[in-house]
């Protein structure tokens, strides 16, 4: 297996980077389209474990759209031959001691990369 080829860990970054965008803009739409749409999809976030695209989906719409910006302190994106890959970040929220983490699996689908499963944790104070 390949580590990091070049035009993947590219493909996967362009992914994230666009989920990011929409994550601190509240792109409702680009979100749900970069979640993988199935029943195996998962995330758990700082308040809610989510089972399912329907519940990720559900979560998004009802989230309020205030106090999203943040700052990425470190990005690590790693691709596992040409269909997987994880993305991993800390980050801080404007005006936020804690800093928080991301993790995301990433899997090629036949509609593009998409997020398979999803965590979000805050680290203590």
């Amino acid at each position: 297996m390949q580590i990091n080829l070049p035009e993947v860990l590219a493909e996967v970054s362009a992914a994230f980077a666009r989920y990011e965008k929409a994550l601190v803009s509240n792109d409702v739409a680009v979100l749900d389209e970069l979640f993988w749409n199935s029943p195996h999809t998962l995330r758990y976030g700082v308040g809610e474990n989510l089972y399912g695209y329907g519940e990720i989906q559900a979560f998004r719409a009802g989230r309020p759209a205030v106090g999203l910006a943040r700052e990425v302190l470190r990005t690590v994106i790693t691709t596992y031959g040409t269909d997987f890959a994880t993305a991993n970040i800390e980050f801080r929220r404007e005006g936020a001691a804690r800093t928080g983490r991301q993790s995301q699996t990433w899997a090629r689908m036949p509609e593009g990369w998409r997020v398979v499963a999803a965590h979000v944790s805050l680290m203590a104070g």
